[in-house]
C-alpha cells in the first residue's frame, strides 16, 4: 500500500564527493527503499476533500465535539469546553447529523495532448495515471476556497493527467516533452500550499500535466564529517526525520504542515519551521539546490560552506514557487539530535507585557528552539481544547485559577501565554531555562508548567483539522502570517484585529473571532500569525466576504510596515501586492528569469505575477534530447 521509494542513509565515496563537478545525486545503487509513510494513491491515506489523515477529525455526537483517531493527544477525546466556546463564540449548536461531502462520481472532461501522450508513453517509463480522482486531489492546495470548492464541486480545471518521476532524470525527460508540446506542468509535493500556489488556474487551455514529486523521495547520500545530506525533492518531512533519527541526526525544519509537507515544497515556498531560533529557516539550511527547467538544470558545482561568486542563484530557486521549474535534489545541512527536550510556558498579565519579553529576548539572543506568544483569545481557544478532566484535576485547576486571578492580581480577560520549547545538552537546557524565566519575571510574567507547553505545541498540528469541522458547521475560518519590525509589532496586532472588526461590523457579521500570536523573533522584528473565522450560516457566498475582509487585513498589515507574506509564500492570493511589494524594477527582473528560464511558460501557475503579466509564449526549441542523463547546465 505504501510507495517503497525512500533510501537508508549512505556516506558518500571519497571520489565522487559532491562538488567536484558531479552532480548532486551519486549512482542511484547507493540508495536503499525504505517504506514511505504515504500510499501513491495519497487519498487512500488522506483526505480527499480536507487537511491530514482519513482516520483522524473533529465531529458532533450528542451535542459534544469529539475527535477521532489516534494520531494526536487528542484522538478519542470528548471537548465539552471546546464545544461551549463555539457555541458561545458562534451562537451555534453542533449538528451532528450534517454529512460530510461525497467524492464525485464525474469529474472535468480532460484536455488532451496527443503528441505528449504519445511520446510519454513510448519512449520514457513513467507512470501516469488518468483516473479522475487521482486528478482531483492534486488540482489544489488547502486555502478556504481550495476546500469549499472541492465541497462543491465548482473546479472547472483540474489537472489532465498525473505523472510520478522516480528521478531527476525522469524529471528532466518530463519537461522536456512538456516544452516540447507545450503542456503545462504543476510541480506536485505534499500539497499543504495555503497561497493557491499550486491550485490549476482555471482559464488555462492547454493540457495540465500535475507532476508528482511523491516517488522522488530517497535520501540519496550523507556526509557525516560535513553534517550535510543530499535528499530528492519529494520526501515528507516525517519520513525525513524518522530516517535522520536512526541515525542519530536531524535537520530540525519543522514547519506546521510538518507531517505533510515535502521538502521541495520547503525551498519553493521559503518555508519556516517553528524550531528555527536553533536550526535556521530553510534557506539557512540549504547548501545546494538542483532544479529542472525547461533552458537546464540549473545548480551549483561548489558544495563550499560559503561562497562570493555573484549572486547566489540557490535564491532565485527559494521562493519561485513552482513558476521556473522542478526542485529535483536538495543538499542541506543536520546536526546531531539534542540529548534533551522539555518544553515550557509563561503566563504574563497582557499581550504588551508578552511582547516586551519576546523582543528582549531576541535582543539578548537567547530563543530557546520556540517560543510562541498568544493573546487572550487565542490563549482562551487553546483553553477550551482541553478535554473533560477528573474532579480531582479540576479542583486543582480551580487552585491555580484562583492563585493567578486573586494572588497574582492578572484579568483573564487579559492573560496571554508563551509556550516554550527547550533543545540541546542538559546544562545548557537547564541554563538557558533558568535566564529566560529571569527576563519573563522583568515583565511579570510566571511559569505555567512544560504540560501546558507541551500541549499548546503539539496541538499546532490539530488546527488545520479544525479549519475543516467549522466549515463542515457553517463557520469559515483561516490563517494568514506577517513579519514585521519591532517597533510596530504590537501597533500592527492591534490595528489588523481592529480592521477585522471594523471591516465585519461593516459586513453585518455578528459572529466572530480574530486572534494573533507571535511565532518567530528575530533581531529586528517579528512573524505575526492571525487566525479568523466567522458563521456563514446565512451567507450567501462565505468565501468571497472572507477573502474580501482578509484582503482588507492584508491592506491594514502593509500599511503598519508589515511584509507580504513571512512563510506561506505569494501564491495567486497575494500576488495582486507582489509587484508593488518587490519594485516595478524587481518584477522585471523576476520576468526576465521567467523568459530565459522558462521561454513558453509551460511552468504558468500564475504566481508571483497574475497569468497576465506572465511573459508571452515564445517559440523557441527545446534542448536537446539526447542524453536524458546529461541534461544540459545553467550552473551557478
Amino acid at each position: 500500500m505504501a510507495a517503497k521509494r525512500n533510501a537508508v542513509t549512505t556516506e558518500a565515496p571519497e571520489s565522487s564527493a559532491p562538488g567536484e563537478g558531479t552532480a548532486l545525486a551519486l549512482d542511484s545503487r547507493l540508495s536503499k527503499s525504505v517504506e514511505s509513510v504515504f500510499p501513491k494513491k495519497r487519498h487512500e491515506s488522506l483526505k480527499w476533500f480536507g487537511w491530514g489523515y482519513n482516520d483522524s477529525q473533529f465531529y458532533g455526537k450528542d451535542g459534544i465535539i469529539c475527535f477521532r483517531g489516534e494520531r494526536y493527544p487528542l484522538g478519542g477525546c470528548e471537548l465539552p469546553s471546546f464545544t461551549k466556546w463555539v457555541e458561545k463564540k458562534f451562537d451555534l449548536v453542533v449538528d451532528p447529523t450534517k454529512p460530510f461531502p461525497q467524492m464525485p462520481r464525474t469529474y472535468p472532461r480532460p484536455v488532451e495532448n496527443e503528441p505528449f501522450l504519445h511520446e510519454l508513453k513510448g519512449t520514457t517509463q513513467v507512470d501516469h495515471s488518468l483516473e479522475g480522482i487521482d486528478r482531483l486531489v492534486r488540482c489544489h492546495g488547502q486555502t478556504l476556497n481550495d476546500i469549499y470548492s472541492l465541497w462543491h464541486h465548482k473546479f472547472r480545471r483540474i489537472p489532465d493527467l498525473v505523472v510520478w518521476p522516480r528521478c531527476h532524470d525522469e524529471v528532466v525527460q518530463l519537461v522536456r516533452l512538456a516544452h516540447r508540446h507545450d503542456v503545462m506542468l504543476v510541480p506536485f509535493g505534499g500539497g499543504t500550499s495555503v497561497s493557491g500556489a499550486i491550485t490549476c488556474p482555471q482559464n488555462e487551455s492547454r493540457m495540465i500535466c500535475a507532476l508528482d514529486t511523491s516517488q522522488m523521495n530517497r535520501l540519496l547520500w550523507l556526509n557525516r564529517e560535513n553534517l550535510t545530506v543530499c535528499l530528492e525533492s519529494g520526501i515528507v518531512g516525517q519520513d525525513l526525520e524518522r530516517v535522520l533519527r536512526k541515525e542519530g541526526l536531524t535537520v530540525g525544519h519543522e514547519p506546521d504542515s510538518y507531517e505533510f509537507s515535502t521538502l521541495g515544497g520547503w525551498v519553493a515556498t521559503r518555508a519556516s519551521g517553528m524550531k528555527k531560533n536553533v536550526y535556521g529557516n530553510i534557506e539557512d539550511l540549504v547548501v545546494r539546490l538542483r532544479m529542472v527547467t525547461p533552458s537546464g538544470t540549473l545548480e551549483r558545482e561548489c558544495s563550499a560552506p560559503r561562497v562570493s561568486c555573484g549572486p547566489d542563484f540557490n535564491h532565485l530557486i527559494l521562493g519561485s514557487e513552482g513558476t521556473l521549474g522542478v526542485i529535483t535534489e536538495v543538499v542541506l545541512k543536520v546536526r546531531p539530535l539534542p540529548k534533551v527536550r522539555r518544553y515550557g510556558s509563561l503566563a504574563f498579565p497582557n499581550f504588551e507585557q508578552g511582547v516586551l519579553f519576546m523582543r528582549e529576548v531576541a535582543r539578548r539572543r537567547c530563543q530557546p528552539a520556540s517560543v510562541r506568544l498568544m493573546d487572550n483569545e487565542q490563549f482562551m481557544f487553546g483553553q477550551a481544547l482541553k478535554p473533560e478532566k477528573s474532579f480531582w484535576s479540576s479542583v486543582v485547576d480551580g487552585l491555580k485559577q484562583r492563585y493567578v486571578t486573586s494572588w497574582k492580581g492578572i484579568d483573564l480577560n487579559h492573560i496571554c501565554a508563551a509556550t516554550l520549547l527547550f533543545e540541546g545538552d542538559q546544562k545548557d537546557v537547564e541554563r538557558q531555562e533558568a535566564l529566560i524565566y529571569e527576563i519573563a519575571d522583568k515583565f511579570q510574567g510566571f511559569p505555567a508548567g512544560g504540560q501546558n507547553g507541551e500541549r499548546g505545541y503539539i496541538l499546532t498540528f490539530v488546527i488545520a483539522y479544525i479549519r475543516d469541522f467549522g466549515l463542515h458547521q457553517g463557520i469559515v475560518a483561516e490563517s494568514f502570517e506577517t513579519s514585521v519590525p519591532w517597533d510596530r509589532c504590537s501597533l500592527l496586532c492591534r490595528s489588523v484585529k481592529q480592521r477585522v472588526v471594523s471591516e465585519c461590523h461593516k459586513r453585518s457579521i455578528t459572529y466572530y473571532t480574530i486572534s494573533c500570536r507571535v511565532t518567530q523573533t528575530y533581531d529586528s522584528g517579528a512573524c505575526i500569525y492571525f487566525y479568523f473565522g466567522f458563521r456563514c450560516t446565512d451567507v450567501s457566498n462565505p468565501v468571497e466576504l472572507f477573502e474580501a475582509i482578509e484582503h482588507s487585513a492584508r491592506d491594514e498589515i502593509l500599511s503598519c510596515g508589515g511584509s507580504l507574506s513571512h512563510h506561506h509564500g505569494v501564491g495567486k492570493i497575494r500576488s495582486h501586492w507582489y509587484r508593488n511589494a518587490v519594485t516595478e524594477t524587481g518584477s522585471s527582473l523576476y520576468s526576465a528569469a521567467k523568459r530565459h528560464l522558462d521561454p513558453k511558460n509551460i511552468f504558468a501557475l500564475g504566481n508571483l505575477l497574475p497569468l497576465e503579466e506572465v511573459p508571452p509564449k515564445a517559440e523557441v526549441e527545446p534542448p536537446s534530447s539526447s542524453s536524458s542523463s546529461s541534461p544540459p547546465k545553467a550552473k551557478l
